[in-house]
Order: structure tokens, then sequence, then C-alpha cells
């Protein structure tokens, strides 16, 4: 089939769970498909970062990614049905690209990776699937309940507006792909289909501790998101202090590009914020005796779970961290809330080996039966195939 490819980000480098998910699934794809990517490019990203993209497509063409909080856009925001999100990637230059791509080429379909992008799409009878990694009305309503009295109002005006901006894309897509059960029955929608996120099972090798002298306690995502910097601040002061006070052989390695200042700054005992980590996640892995995933704001499902699970290395994190996964407690994953019980579930570890080795050859078992990238990308070439009969 001919695809055409639009999305608000350039899939590499793979440091981010959305780069990995889609330059995963284009990697399979491309056998099948002639796919041709329309997308964002960030400022950090490199000529090298597209060839590598070109790789696994047949085409890339991108447009600079504006910077999103500027006073025009909030002042757009103030004044516009559209939300906050959904105006800082409105793109002339990308509407026009569609619109040439789409004037100069015959696609079978569009693919549109996340909703926020979806407005710069002229009116056309080609089928729409429209991939949601998360419910980004959920994860900042989520976030926004935590914040102060003062602001919230402010803050739930600009989500209702995201909520409905979403919905009408929902409407106009021909069908919704969403990463988790949980999502799918949040959306409500009977054109809603699930392709779940995945690991690389070749990639990532059982991970095998040899009584390092330090043993690293990893936390790693990508730090644009609210809701890994939520995280990564209640992992340092809520659940860490204890964790070092009791086991002084434990480093905390914090891994992401862009940690913010408010985070370095806290200045903890015994943690290490890692910017330039190896593009090779497997290699972070290689090293890390545990994750630590305390997400409190979110939704799908999160890539460097199912990596590090991939991987062998035991993942303490909370019940929404697990919730689009469903791996089983005390078998495959280790859940957590609280601060009392991260740190209950991570002296356990350290302190019973027979436990770990069991929950780290579980956790692969489990990744390799759900969640192989190959058998996923066929799941998403059986939907793009079914909406292109009725094209």
């Amino acid at each position: 089939m001919k695809i055409l490819m639009v999305s608000s980000f350039l899939p590499y480098p793979l440091l981010s769970g959305g780069n990995v998910r889609l330059f995963n699934l284009l990697k399979y794809l491309k056998k099948d498909n002639d796919i041709t990517l329309i997308c964002e490019k960030r400022p950090y990203q490199t000529a090298s970062d597209v060839e590598k993209v070109e790789n696994v497509v047949s085409k890339v063409l991108t447009v600079d990614r504006k910077k999103q909080w500027t006073v025009a856009n909030i002042l757009k925001s103030l004044f516009s049905t559209k939300a906050f999100l959904v105006i800082g990637h409105t793109s002339q230059e990308m509407k026009n690209l569609i619109s040439d791509e789409l004037t100069r080429e015959k696609y079978n379909l569009i693919h549109i990776e996340t909703s926020y992008v979806f407005q710069n799409l002229p009116d056309t009878r080609i089928p729409k699937l429209l991939t949601e990694h998360n419910l980004e009305y959920l994860i900042y309503k989520r976030y926004a309940d935590r914040k102060s009295i003062l602001i919230r109002p402010f803050l739930y005006f600009d989500i209702f507006k995201l909520k409905k901006n979403e919905e009408n894309f929902w409407r106009k897509a021909t069908r919704v792909a969403v990463v988790s059960e949980k999502d799918k029955e949040s959306i409500g929608r009977e054109n809603t289909v699930v392709i779940p996120n995945g690991a690389d099972i070749e990639k990532f090798n059982l991970k095998k501790i040899n009584n390092p002298k330090t043993l690293k306690l990893l936390y790693m995502g990508d730090f644009t998101y609210i809701q890994n910097q939520d995280a990564a601040i209640w992992l340092i002061k809520k659940v860490w202090p204890r964790i070092k006070e009791e086991f002084s052989n434990t480093n905390l390695w914090i891994v992401g590009k862009r940690i913010p200042e408010k985070i370095k700054g806290l200045s903890p005992k015994g943690v290490t914020f890692e910017e330039n980590a190896p593009i090779e996640t497997e290699k972070i892995f290689r090293e890390s005796f545990l994750m630590l995933a305390p997400i409190r704001v979110g939704g799908g499902t999160s890539l460097k779970i199912l990596e590090s699970m991939a991987s062998g290395v035991p993942v303490i994190t909370t019940p929404l961290g697990n919730e689009g996964i469903r791996a089983k407690d005390e078998r495959d994953i280790l859940i957590a809330d609280s601060p009392d019980e991260f740190f209950n579930e991570v002296k356990n570890l350290l302190l019973d080996k027979n436990k770990y080795n069991q929950i780290s050859n579980n956790s692969r078992e489990f990744i390799q039966e759900n969640y192989d990238w190959k058998r996923i990308a066929q799941k998403l070439n059986n939907v793009y195939r079914e909406m292109g009969k009725h094209a």
C-alpha cells in the first residue's frame, strides 16, 4: 500500500517512547508498504537522524518544530476553540507539504501519529488512521489535579478544549489506534483498535548482575513530558533518601534528554543525572540492577518499562504504570504506590537474590509472549489492508 504518514515527531534518536515505537513499527512495515513520512523535526535532531529514518521509509519530509511556549501561542489559546497544545502544532508549512504531496501522488491511506497534528490535514476522502500514544487530555487533567487550586481553573479550561479537539479528531478519522485496552475504553468508539507498544526481543538480552560494587537503580524518560518530570521529582524527594540511607552501595541513575534544572537542582546524594547516555538503550539496561517507574500521571503503556522487562531488569512501578501492560504483580512486575511500598519492594530485591532472578526471568518471558514488535507490526499491517478494502 502507498501510505502518507503525518507525525508530530521524527522517530530518531531512540530515546523517547514515541520514537522507539514508531521506528520499530516502520522497520517491519517497510516490507509491504510504500511510506512517505511528513513530520516535525526538533532543533536537536540532525541530518544523520533523518538518514536513519530514511532507511525504514521511502521518503522523509520535515518541518521545523516551532517553540510551544510563546506569547503568541498563549494569546491565541485564550481566544480560540483550539487547545494550547493543538495551536503549538498547527503549521502552515506542514499543511503545504501535505497538500503538495497529495496532489503529486496517489495515496491509499493517511496515517496520523498523534492527534495534535490532525488539524494540518486538508479535507480529503482518503481513509485516515489516527494513532494516539496517550489520551492527552487525561494526562494534563491528572497533572492539573495536583496543582494549586489558584491555577487549576485556567488549566481545566484548556484541558476542556483539548478533550473537545481530540474527540473531534477521533470522529474525523476512519479508524483510531491506541496502545492499551484502557485507552480504547476511554475513547468508547467502535472504530478504535489496540496496537500495543512492544520491545525488540532480539535486541534486548537477558540481564545478568555480576555483583558490581555499586548497584544502579534506573529511572529513564523523556523529560519534555510532564509525567516524566513528575515521576522523577517524586522519586528523588519521597523514595530515594531512604533507599540510600539503608543501602549505601546503591546509586540512582536518572537518564534522559533535557533534564530540567528544577530536577538537577535538587542535588540529592547518590544521584547521577545522565543526558548523554548511549542511544542504544540496551547498553543502559545492561548496567542497571532494577528500574524504578513511579508513574503517577499519564496513560497508555511505557516503552521503557517493556524494554526493561525484555532485558530481564526487574521493574517496580505504580498501578498506573502497569495499567496498559497488565503484567502480573509479584510474578512479572512489582507494583507499589506509596513511598513505603516502593522502598520495601527495592529492599526485597536487594536482599533476596532468588526473588530477583525469578522476576527477571518471568518479565522477559512475559514480553516475548505479548509484546514482540514483529507481531504488533503485522497487526497494524492487517488494519491497513482492512481499511484499504473500503477505500
